[in-house]
């Protein structure tokens, strides 16, 4: 069985030009490195200035590849394969369970996915943000989702998706021979740590009736703080705490994109929606495991 997890803890970290906030901690202790990279310290210029890691903004492709490959190198992944969904706002999540999976689930999340879920190690998972909510969660297997939660996603309940997910593989292997019982996963998401990145917070996120309405049908007054608002962190954290996570075991960065006054960020709010992607990465490195049950 594997051992627990230290309680996640983001701190931040500069490394090599770039500001990250990192579970340092995690690393170190299981060899799972989990990162929020902020947007500086990169290449791109003018709206999409300096790290932008998203390819689908109209920043210079050599930019965006430098991007990424400068954080790879500064969290010591230099080479490392590198997967990077085509984010459409929905509820696919592709996993990756073996190292000969790697060429087919490039080109599943190059179809259109919000989520990637790792079971094996040295594939860092990478996806892109500018207010919508970065999740990742972490098993003490070493297995991993990183997860794009818009509102939509949100709404759609894709964070309790990933975590039902990661804890079905954890159970049953890649093979899915049984089908365990809702309190058998319940019991095996107690143990996941669960970070939320920067994103939009609810006194920035102004939205109509019908968006309002959802998210008070879906998640109560929690995820609905004020007339007009909806708190997409808090809408998370109610459904990755539904799927069994201890509330003890999420993290949050608890940093608004929309009123950042750091110039970490981007929003694709506060600037009018023309602006490059801070990203969410996690990968594991080869001496961790298990992989299994």
């Amino acid at each position: 069985m594997a051992a627990p997890l230290p309680l996640p803890n983001l701190v931040p970290w500069d490394q090599g030009g770039l500001f990250l906030l990192a579970d340092r901690g995690l690393e170190r202790a299981t060899g799972v490195c989990v990162a929020f990279a902020g947007r500086l310290g990169g290449a791109s210029a003018g709206p999409y200035a300096t790290l932008n890691l998203g390819g689908h903004v109209q920043d210079a492709v050599d930019a965006v590849q430098e991007n990424r490959r400068r954080l790879l190198a500064a969290l010591g992944a230099e080479g490392m394969p590198l997967v990077v969904p085509n984010q459409v706002h929905g509820t696919r999540i592709v996993a990756i369970d073996d190292a000969s999976d790697i060429e087919d689930a490039c080109a599943a999340a190059a179809e259109g996915a919000d989520g990637l879920l790792v079971g094996v190690p040295d594939v860092a998972a990478l996806l892109c943000f500018a207010d919508c909510v970065p999740v990742v969660a972490v098993s003490p297997t070493g297995r991993f989702a990183v997860v794009h939660a818009g509102w939509r996603g949100a709404v759609a309940h894709i964070a309790y998706q990933a975590v039902r997910a990661l804890a079905l593989r954890d159970v049953q292997g890649a093979g899915r021979e049984c089908a365990p019982s809702e309190d058998r996963l319940r019991d095996v998401a107690a143990a996941y740590n669960v970070y939320v990145g920067p994103c939009i917070h609810a006194e920035c996120f102004a939205c109509g009736p019908d968006v309002y309405d959802r998210f008070a049908e879906a998640f109560g007054d929690v995820a609905v703080p004020k007339p007009g608002h909806v708190d997409l962190p808090a809408a998370v954290v109610c459904d990755v705490e539904r799927a069994g996570v201890d509330g003890a075991r999420v993290c949050d960065a608890g940093a608004c994109t929309a009123c950042d006054t750091t110039g970490r960020w981007y929003s694709y709010r506060a600037s009018g929606g023309v602006c490059g992607r801070h990203g969410a990465i996690a990968f594991a490195r080869n001496e961790v495991g298990p992989y299994g049950n």
